[in-house]
């Protein structure tokens, strides 16, 4: 929670209670039908300002060669610089196929990874440039869910060890009242003050991730990362622990980046959501411009092959769109729009340029030099006028290029109209 948030009593704590979900006997329900039944998907707050702001973030992991003198062969970009913005008190979705850099994206707000190149703006201080030293006070605003809720606590430690240590290393409460607000805190995320003294190995999947959560909410953050919380759960324990992350946003105000491949969890919980593939964002959007106006062939692969248990049942088919070939590797990606080695509608411009992110709409980028509807997508490139170049990404002796068209992290007030091919304003 921020520095600024008043400090909540212990009687408001105790009055707080987990809602359970369960899961009705002999029917087929999804993972929405169930976390419907109590909580409403999140809203977007259009006029909340960015308490995180990324700009051209990346990660490259150094590739040695063999031998006794091991050289610097390569570098794996694990992530290659994106720009986002968290909403302060809201959730930015990260979403795409394993391997894309998410969880590395993760780690890097929370430094556990120090990045290769550039800023994370938190509270006008840049998380990058902080040395150990410089960062522990800064830890206390930024915690991280973990995704395997097995490994991730320490088998040897109780609870109450597990969740209080935090409180000892920054020395933010007296050693006799750690285990009071230990007990505190196992109540606001459902469990029972009376498992202060349990080990990990006592308690169920979805009960661990609580104790994760727990942990996280010692220091009081502005920002959780929460990396693939619920991934490793069944659904309707998914549903209990998602609705128990909405209920500590509304009560706290704390900001998430949720990382995640479901993309049903991430359009409940999240209004804004981005999506990567091979360390670049793709496209980035509100709720409503992802989910029922993608633009970008990968995006519009990836909802194709969200599973619809009603359409199972019925025995209804939807149109999947099959990517052919292999994700490229890291170490060395295609030239020019990554995508392009497996995307349908890849054309001679998309080997020699990268599409620029470029705003589509009020909240709403994409990556791609053919961005459309699906089935609509135009045949000609119409970045080529902005990037200075032909169809066939020639430069173009008779065009100028847009110089300030550059990858900012936020929406601008202006954008590019696809239908119109003009400039459109809020």
């Amino acid at each position: 929670m921020s520095n600024k948030s008043p400090e909540r009593g212990s009687e408001d704590i105790e009055e707080y209670r987990a809602p359970e979900v369960t899961e009705p006997e002999n029917e087929v329900v999804s993972f929405s039908e169930l976390v419907g039944q109590t909580h409403a998907a999140a809203k977007l707050d259009p006029t909340a300002e960015p308490v995180l702001t990324v700009e051209n973030l990346r990660m490259y992991f150094p590739v040695l060669s063999s031998g006794l003198i091991r050289r610097r062969i390569g570098d794996v970009q694990a992530v290659d610089g994106i720009s986002f913005q968290v909403p302060k008190g809201g959730s930015l979705g990260l979403v795409g196929e394993s391997g894309c850099g998410k969880s590395t994206t993760g780690r890097l707000i929370t430094r556990l990874y120090k990045p290769t190149g550039g800023s994370m703006m938190f509270q006008d201080v840049d998380l990058a440039q902080l040395s150990n030293r410089e960062l522990k006070p800064h830890r206390r605003n930024v915690q991280m869910i973990f995704q395997d809720p097995y490994t991730s606590l320490n088998p040897r430690q109780t609870v109450g060890s597990i969740v209080g240590a935090p409180m000892q290393v920054h020395n933010i409460l007296p050693r006799d009242q750690i285990k009071a607000r230990v007990q505190e805190l196992l109540e606001v995320v459902g469990l029972s003050p009376e498992h202060y003294n349990r080990y990990p190995n006592e308690f169920s999947g979805g009960q661990r991730q609580r104790i994760g959560i727990a942990r996280a909410l010692t220091l009081n953050p502005s920002l959780l990362v929460a990396d693939e919380p619920v991934s490793a759960l069944d659904v309707s324990i998914q549903a209990q622990v998602v609705n128990l992350l909405q209920d500590i946003q509304n009560e706290f105000g704390v900001a998430f980046l949720f990382i995640a491949h479901d993309l049903a969890v991430v359009r409940h919980f999240c209004p804004e959501i981005a999506v990567m593939y091979l360390g670049k964002i793709v496209e980035i959007g509100d709720r409503d411009s992802i989910y029922s106006n993608a633009h970008h062939p990968y995006t519009q692969a990836l909802l194709s092959a969200v599973p619809d248990i009603k359409q199972a049942v019925t025995g209804e088919r939807r149109e999947r769109i099959m990517l052919t070939g292999d994700v490229p590797s890291p170490i060395d990606p295609p030239s020019g729009c990554r995508f392009r080695t497996r995307c349908p509608i890849a054309q001679e411009i998309c080997a020699r340029h990268e599409p620029p992110l470029l705003q589509i709409g009020k909240r709403h980028k994409v990556a791609c030099h053919f961005p459309g509807r699906l089935g609509e997508h135009p045949r000609e490139p119409i970045t080529a006028r902005l990037l200075g170049v032909d169809t066939e990404g020639q430069p173009d002796p008779g065009s100028s290029p847009a110089t300030d068209l550059v990858e900012q992290p936020g929406y601008a007030d202006t954008w590019f109209d696809l239908d119109s091919k003009s400039i459109g304003r809020a």
